[in-house]
């Protein structure tokens, strides 16, 4: 099987294409923006016409998409989020190849949740940000383009890998430098927040089971459980080895923690902006469609993906 892999060198890209590397009947090629690619093509600034050309040479039997933005301005979201799959979805109707797409997707495509509950694909989408819209967008664009295609909407990856700038990734990080520096205590923001962490390689897998698959339409990629960020740390803590209090700030940066009853300002802490996803307090995503489309289950806890994070973070100590 010929797969065309976008977006490579990406953090979910990476372990997709170790994954499909790991399959003696894969024969992948990469294609993205970096001079380490198969073949160098930037999505959101290249022809339909010239992707096509590309298809015919390759003709793979599915392209994968795991190429976006999760930050920057809406301007560049929409390119990178909203246009490059245009033009991947225009390419593909114009091309002989006949591929299977595989586009990856997220959770913040749903916005807010309420507690408790479980989010399904037929959820009506809500995003609460310009992440979330583009996503959308593009995740519209690929369900209107009449391929045989797939949108897996991936929840809160986690695990190796994980960037600084994600919360768990921040937590790490914050860890680290209190660890470095000898500090007994550690102030974080937003530890209220629920999301529903899923680690990379299960992501990998549902990738690899996603391309084998005749599944269409929108598949959820989650744990199905939500999970505190104030309990994350927790384990986190304990993974690390660090003794020292975790204290919360409050949205207005605000210290509050049992036995320590004074609160001090800290308004640069990022508990002023706790959803920065657009996904509210609460997500946790209903993967029975996934168990049942797909035959995928997640198999890598939460402590284990935790534990990758902080083996990272622990070699800049």
């Amino acid at each position: 099987m010929r797969v065309l892999l976008i977006g490579a060198n990406g953090y979910l890209g990476r372990f997709v294409a170790d994954r499909l590397l790991a399959d003696p009947a894969v024969q992948l090629t990469a294609l993205g923006r970096g001079d380490d690619s198969d073949v160098r093509f930037d999505l959101a600034s290249g022809s339909p016409g010239a992707l096509t050309r590309f298809l015919d040479a390759v003709h793979p039997g599915v392209v994968i998409n795991c190429a976006g933005a999760t930050r920057g301005g809406a301007r560049e979201l929409t390119r990178h989020n909203t246009v490059a799959v245009a033009t991947i979805c225009e390419a593909l109707r114009r091309s002989g190849c006949g591929a299977r797409l595989v586009q990856l997707g997220c959770g913040a495509e749903y916005g807010p949740s309420q507690p408790g509950s479980s989010t399904a694909e037929d959820a009506v989408p809500r995003p609460g940000g310009p992440y979330g819209v583009s996503k959308l967008a593009g995740t519209e664009l690929v369900l209107g383009s009449g391929l045989d295609a797939v949108v897996l909407r991936v929840f809160s990856p986690a695990g190796p890998g994980t960037p600084a700038g994600s919360p768990l990734g921040r937590l790490a990080e914050a860890m680290r430098r209190a660890m470095q520096s000898g500090d007994g205590e550690l102030k974080l923001g937003g530890l209220g927040v629920q999301r529903d962490f899923i680690d990379v390689r299960d992501v990998a897998r549902a990738v690899h089971a996603a391309s084998l698959s005749a599944a269409q339409g929108i598949v959820n990629i989650g744990a199905g459980r939500a999970v505190r960020l104030r309990d994350a740390a927790a384990v986190l803590a304990r993974v690390a080895g660090y003794g020292g209090a975790l204290h919360e700030l409050d949205q207005g940066g605000l210290r509050q923690s049992i036995g320590h009853p004074r609160a001090e300002s800290d308004h640069g802490n990022p508990a002023a902006y706790p959803y920065p996803d657009g996904c509210g307090s609460w997500q946790q995503a209903d993967v029975r469609t996934a168990r049942d489309r797909l035959g995928w289950r997640p198999r890598i806890n939460l402590e284990e993906s935790l534990a990758d994070i902080w083996m990272e973070a622990a070699c800049r100590i």
